[in-house]
């Protein structure tokens, strides 16, 4: 026996068609269990892909896969996955989806869709377990390019934010792969930092990298990330900045995959991120039964 399934390739946060971040949406994942899913996330190996599912509480429950293991909550993966629930059940501009972190809703215009960051509450933080000058060296900086003390930041996934003093610190960040052991750890074992500074020649607008380990060892570094620019709010919002705020972020110049994403905070402190998809293609795959020889 076997099983075939249809995906979609899409790029979020793109404002170009080989811009964004790169995502793969499952589009039915009824009769995969979780060892299928993680194979698939290796097979297609982008940062992470997405399973729908049908949802007793939203229009669809979606899980998200990295290349080694499941998260709560991402970013472009939930907009991506809306661009695809919208496209199959019709349900127009509002729906919500289902994730492990909770009912989060999403809206779009057109193309470019938002959701509101699951952090009933408010954000939860917590301070860096490391002092402000080695943070700044495991990224190949000086201490002096810290704008404030690094923290962690949790709406829906716990990050690392990182701010810098100026967009040029933030362009400079190199971070050391020799010393990835001392990179502080999140709830899920994934070591990354967000890197981020507010840009001074241009009103409302940040300048942002997001770096983590990669399988194997050494560092990547993501095109567009969602969830960290929802940290960022956060990071707004524990740090007493004016509310409401509203942001448009850059971020994947580094990696040649230009990201715009738009963050707003109101002044209740919800956290809305946003940004432009565009899908590339589609296809399939057939998974064989295991034990099945294909020589049968």
């Amino acid at each position: 026996m076997s099983a075939t399934y249809h995906y979609r390739l899409l790029n979020v946060f793109a404002e170009s068609t080989f811009g964004g971040n790169p995502l793969c949406v499952f589009e039915d994942a009824r009769g995969m269990d979780d060892a299928t899913m993680q194979a698939l996330a290796l097979q297609f190996n982008l940062s992470e892909t997405t399973f729908i599912l049908p949802s007793t509480v939203a229009q669809a429950r979606v899980r998200i896969f990295t290349t080694g293991y499941e998260m709560p909550f991402a970013g472009h993966p939930t907009l991506g996955s809306a661009h695809v629930v919208r496209a199959l059940l019709g349900t127009g501009d509002a729906l919500s989806l289902e994730f492990k972190a909770g009912v989060v809703p999403v809206t779009a215009d057109g193309d470019v869709w938002r959701f509101v960051a699951p952090a009933a509450g408010g954000p939860r933080t917590a301070p860096s377990p490391l002092p402000p000058a080695q943070v700044a060296a495991l990224l190949g900086l000086a201490e002096q390019d810290l704008a404030a003390a690094p923290m962690w930041v949790d709406t829906g996934a716990d990050q690392f934010l990182v701010p810098l003093v100026s967009v040029e610190a933030v362009r400079r960040a190199r971070p050391d792969s020799a010393t990835l052991d001392l990179w502080p750890q999140s709830s899920l074992g994934r070591k990354t930092a967000y890197v981020f500074a507010f840009d001074t020649r241009q009103a409302n607008h940040v300048e942002a990298r997001y770096f983590f380990t990669k399988q194997g060892g050494g560092v990547a570094e993501d095109p567009g990330t969602g969830s960290a620019c929802a940290n960022l709010g956060g990071w707004l919002v524990a740090t007493g900045h004016a509310l409401p705020a509203r942001y448009t972020v850059d971020q994947g110049a580094a990696v040649e995959r230009p990201s715009l994403l738009h963050l707003a905070v109101s002044a209740q402190g919800a956290i809305e991120v946003g940004g432009r998809v565009i899908e590339l293609g589609r296809g399939s795959v057939t998974i064989e039964a295991p034990g099945r020889s294909l020589l049968a």
